[in-house]
């Protein structure tokens, strides 16, 4: 489990047929050193093991699923910077929203404009991906609601079902590979874990509406 708030940058490099190499900017920044064998991190939102460590960084396997359904593949080719952040801890401070690392699929940069406070960036569907975008991220799209982009916790701005933009404070923008981005750039997306269960239980087991006057009435709503 994450918060979606970002401790350092990284490289990804490709260490094998399924490991990567994820070589951290600042190795005396602190996440590195926090790091042990087995620990979770969040590599641009996704969710790895660290196997073996470095003074450098660390290597972790990817399975086929996570290759296919993220962009660590492309940022291992580009060298973009990748976003990092360590398992949150009980007792830690929870800044974003709950993050489990569980990438629901790509969206792709449509459009960055600066303002005179932030960044405003609006996020679409690649295009040959247009399916997966409506059936695991249009639906959890919701106005104030959270999304985790590369793994940074962020505030839907304003959305439909076609894309949704984002208010990036300086900060995040100076401090994520957010600023390394550019129209068609791919992202990482992961709706609201809450929002997900939320939808569990109001469709049921077979996709069948399991909320109604009913059975409100039956458990005290009048």
């Amino acid at each position: 489990m994450f918060t979606g708030l970002v401790q350092a940058l990284g490289r990804v490099e490709t260490a094998g047929p399924t490991q990567l190499k994820i070589d951290v900017s600042d190795p005396d920044g602190g996440l590195l050193q926090d790091l042990a064998l087995g620990d979770s991190v969040a590599v641009d939102g996704v969710c790895l093991t660290v196997e073996s460590q470095g003074p450098q960084g660390f290597i972790a396997t990817v399975s086929p699923e996570t290759v296919d359904r993220t962009c660590l593949g492309q940022r291992s080719k580009t060298r973009t910077p990748v976003n990092l952040e360590s398992s949150l801890r009980v007792g830690g401070k929870i800044g974003g929203h709950f993050v489990t690392g569980h990438v629901d699929g790509v969206g792709m940069v449509q459009g960055v404009v600066a303002t005179a406070t932030a960044w405003e960036m609006t996020f679409g569907p690649v295009p040959d991906l247009w399916g997966q975008w409506q059936a695991a991220i249009a639906p959890y799209l919701v106005n104030k609601g959270s999304i985790a982009v590369n793994g940074i916790s962020l505030t839907v701005a304003r959305c439909d079902r076609h894309s949704f933009t984002v208010a990036v404070i300086p900060h995040t923008y100076g401090h994520t590979n957010l600023a390394h981005l550019t129209p068609g750039s791919w992202v990482n997306l992961e709706g609201d874990i809450l929002g997900k269960y939320v939808e569990k239980f109001l469709t049921g087991h077979r996709g069948e509406t399991s909320l109604s006057l009913d059975f409100l009435t039956e458990h005290g709503y009048h």
